[in-house]
């Protein structure tokens, strides 16, 4: 077995999974109420410390809604002081002035905000609550006022596919830094969106129309819970011989797929290490256990880490390595986090 290089490049923490949302596809199934057993501030600080003295990855602070915890600051300028990239996560209805003068102060870079409609009406029907909307247009504006970088997020079901295009040329005219979509993994409470996840048919036009609008859009493209999409990137490259296009500094270094337990991992609000937040497997607690100890020995990682263990049409793809396909989806549709992406049209020549 060989098995692949493990350099942490990233880190998504669940700081809380409090939220004053009740988004229709939340992976946490998130609500306002308390959640125990969260991490305490000392804690957070001797997570950053262990992160810092083995990587320097960029962390998304994210949640629920992280900024509904009180000491989030403290945790955002701790993680700086200590030569981390901060990045945030949030749905941007609880930013405003004052809320973005602190992220500048803590030495947060970046800020993604959640926009999944093109308007008023789709947004707030995904976000289950009226006006989130124009609270997330007005935490933009408190962003650009600040100086603060930002990003659109987007999650893609069939309810906003055919609204992609103009969500895309949304975030153009916003002026943000990218547009990152997600396509959509059955967990938490997407699982009742079951019957909004897109065909696989859909999901390789979208992603080649994406990578089609990357070529030339003026603010960077990204496709997140999309393995495949680098698989079209590497067909594309061969047929039109053309570099692959890499934008966006620090924030954007991959030019592979999934990357749970390779280069990136989840932890939740009351430590659990997992691949990614969709996949809920645990592979160790940082109140238990080091976080260098859970990331060079979780067997779950060590697994990720060799593609000859994974199975079905994924394990003889020529792709594998830029790739590997979703192993949530593989999980929530077989149970065996190595089995074979699930929503792939494409046909291994092996």
């Amino acid at each position: 077995m060989e098995q692949l290089a493990n350099t942490l490049n990233m880190i998504a923490w669940e700081v809380t999974r409090s939220c004053n949302l009740n988004c229709v596809h939340c992976r946490a199934a998130a609500n306002c109420s308390p959640y125990p057993g969260e991490l305490s501030t000392e804690k957070c600080f001797q997570l950053i410390d262990e992160i810092a003295a083995m990587s320097s990855p960029v962390i998304i602070l994210t949640g629920g809604e992280p900024l509904l915890r009180p000491d989030i600051f403290e945790i955002a300028s701790y993680g700086t002081k200590k030569g981390l990239r901060m990045v945030m996560a949030t749905n941007g209805t609880l930013v405003d002035k004052q809320i973005a003068q602190k992220m500048v102060a803590s030495g947060i870079q970046r800020v993604s905000i959640s926009i999944d409609g093109k308007d008023a009406k789709s947004h707030d029907e995904f976000r289950n609550e009226p006006g989130a909307f124009a609270k997330a247009l007005r935490g933009i504006e408190a962003l650009k006022s600040a100086g603060m970088e930002f990003q659109i997020n987007t999650t893609i079901t069939t309810a906003n596919l055919k609204q992609i295009e103009d969500i895309l040329d949304l975030a153009i005219k916003l002026g943000a830094a990218a547009h990152h979509i997600f396509l959509l993994v059955p967990t938490g409470r997407g699982r009742d969106l079951a019957e909004q996840a897109i065909t696989a048919a859909d999901y390789e036009e979208t992603l080649m129309w994406f990578h089609q609008q990357s070529l030339d859009c003026s603010i960077q493209l990204k496709a997140t819970c999309a393995p495949h999409y680098f698989r079209i990137m590497h067909q594309q490259k061969v047929k039109e011989a053309k570099p692959i296009k890499k934008t966006g500094g620090h924030f954007h270094e991959s030019t592979q797929g999934c990357l749970g337990g390779i280069s990136f991992c989840f932890i939740s609000h009351v430590g659990q290490v997992q691949p990614c937040g969709y996949l809920e497997i645990n592979c160790g607690n940082v109140q238990k256990q080091s976080f260098s100890e859970i990331w060079e020995s979780s067997e779950v990682f060590r697994n990720l880490r060799d593609y000859t263990k994974y199975g079905g049409k994924c394990g003889r793809c020529e792709f594998i390595k830029v790739c590997g396909g979703c192993r949530a989806r593989a999980y929530e549709s077989t149970g065996d986090y190595l089995s074979e992406e699930p929503l792939c049209l494409y046909e291994p020549r092996r």
